[in-house]
């Protein structure tokens, strides 16, 4: 009926196309994307991508469309549909689309001008508006998919943590898996974090990104780039990377470089996920920040204890009321954070506490191992002052936890198994969307629509199974007969106190009396006094 409706209206599904194609010009113009001059270049470049021989040359009735992606499906659709696709699947289709919005993108050259452009006259919070709009109206960042995430907050001791369920990334078919197991390897770009990701045609196993473009920025006198992530998890969602591809390292240049950024982004924090394996990111083989225009539970939570030292006066110390081991450090200028943050760093990379299972080093194959490093954040803070946040970390391994010491225990698997980085260390969870399910079945366990048996707690295949042992506990807390929306937000409630126990436990100092004492042990081993 709707290919029959379309060929009476517009004479045969090309046409129809080649309409969207003007529509999607007309949406570029509107939301900036593309000059009038521009115009002929991307309508031919569109044109050709879809091997439509002939531009619409009627009245556009309808209003400019509110997304490029109401725009780009249907004309993938049409892709699809005319054999232009070699599979019509989500990785496909993706790296199709992209390379529709490429052809409505600025030169990166234009955006830079454009962007500093904007800083100079109305500020740099107006260029990153300006820059953070046209990433969303390109589809380089997908807000529809973005839409489907799971997001609360969780009261805890520490404040309200806040939980997302990543339900963004699209699941992949049989037939797609197979596809991408198949697929020719390559070492262009080296990742997916590197320069040369800049309007590359992307692969099976690999995004396109014609329309990705990235911002140069000079920090402690080098150039790294910022751009948006793809799959914001907070407000503004930025990262900002090296041009050169080499390893995470902390050191002082990691402090010069996160404090040049807050000076020239007043806005935004920043922050880098730790340098070594389990304590540190899901990228280490490029150096990277993450930074954006976001307030997160770490950085609301208040000092608990109070410090100063004698070499660096005016600048405060404290230890923050977080379940993870964070000093904070805040002054009106630069300097002062810079020296005590490289000489914290310098001090904890080789302290050891037995009594708190801290070593600083193992041996392994004659060769000394690393444990030691930090997770740090910069800000500006409300008191218009530079701050700090320095999170002690240790990645060492044993019998009784071979995924890490400091690192998710076993029996907090069920909620989260992975890494404990940045955002998380910052109080915002990022759980794996299965989750979405389980709870929705656990919420009826509460509610008394089924029952809490032998096949949830013997039987291994079943998706409650490795919840058990929690289950039963809330059971006997909440009882089986509670509302269906209470039994959910309970849910939610406790989840919120299960990730407060991973950030407990990849803690190096725990929050008992010994654990507080041995931390500010650490500090007066700096020179730090009460």
């Amino acid at each position: 009926m709707e290919q029959r409706q379309m060929e009476t209206e517009f004479g045969s599904p090309d046409r129809k196309a080649a309409y969207r194609v003007e529509r999607l010009l007309q949406f570029g113009l509107k939301r900036g994307l593309l000059e009038p001059l521009d115009v002929y270049a991307a309508r031919n470049g569109l044109l050709d991508l879809l091997c439509i021989g002939e531009p619409y040359e009627g009245d556009l009735n309808e209003p400019v469309a509110d997304s490029a992606l109401e725009l780009l499906e249907p004309l993938v659709d049409y892709a699809a549909e005319s054999g232009l696709l070699e599979e019509n699947n989500t990785t496909v289709r993706d790296l199709l689309d992209a390379r529709l919005m490429g052809q409505l993108m600025p030169r990166s050259s234009e955006l830079v001008h454009r962007f500093w452009t904007t800083a100079k006259l109305a500020g740099i919070e107006a260029a990153t508006d300006d820059f953070y709009k046209l990433c969303i109206d390109s589809n380089y960042i997908r807000m529809d998919r973005i839409g489907k995430n799971m997001y609360w907050l969780a009261p805890t001791e520490y404040g309200d943590i806040e939980i997302t369920i990543n339900l963004s990334k699209p699941e992949k078919d049989p037939k797609e898996i197979a596809m991408l197991r198949n697929a020719p390897q390559s070492h262009y770009p080296k990742c997916l974090l590197c320069i040369e990701n800049v309007g590359y045609a992307g692969r099976l196993n690999h995004p396109a990104r014609q329309n990705l473009r990235v911002i140069p920025v000079e920090l402690a006198g080098e150039t790294w780039y910022f751009q948006y992530s793809p799959y914001v998890y907070y407000n503004e969602h930025s990262i900002i990377f090296d041009r050169e591809h080499r390893p995470m390292k902390t050191s002082k240049e990691t402090f010069e470089r996160l404090l040049d950024f807050v000076e020239r982004f007043p806005h935004y924090f920043i922050g880098s996920n730790a340098d070594l394996p389990i304590v540190g990111g899901s990228i280490l083989n490029h150096d990277h920040f993450q930074g954006g225009r976001h307030k997160f539970p770490m950085e609301k939570a208040g000092v608990e204890e109070s410090f100063s030292h004698p070499d660096y006066p005016g600048l405060k110390i404290g230890i923050v009321k977080w379940p993870m081991s964070v000093i904070r450090l805040s002054a009106p200028n630069c300097d002062p954070l810079l020296k005590l943050a490289t000489a914290i760093l310098d001090a904890w990379k080789s302290y050891s506490d037995p009594s708190q299972d801290i070593f600083a080093f193992t041996e392994q194959a004659g060769v000394k191992v690393p444990h030691n490093t930090i997770t740090p954040i910069a800000r500006n803070n409300a008191s218009g002052e530079y701050e700090l946040d320095l999170v002690l970390r240790n990645n060492r391994t044993s019998e009784e936890h071979p995924d890490g010491i400091f690192h998710p225990h076993k029996e907090l698997h069920h909620i989260k198994k992975e890494n404990v980085g940045l955002i998380e260390v910052m109080g915002l969870a990022v759980l794996p969307g299965r989750l979405k399910d389980e709870l929705e079945l656990a919420s009826k366990l509460l509610t008394g629509e089924e029952k809490l048996d032998g096949k949830v707690t013997r039987d291994p295949s079943h998706p409650l199974h490795k919840h058990a042992e929690w289950l039963e506990e809330l059971v006997s807390r909440y009882g089986t007969a509670m509302p269906e929306e209470d039994a959910r937000q309970a849910l939610q409630t406790e989840t919120g106190r299960k990730f407060a126990d991973v950030l407990r436990d990849a803690g190096v100092y725990k929050r008992s009396e010994q654990g507080m004492e041995r931390f500010r042990a650490f500090l007066r081993h700096l020179g730090v006094r009460a």
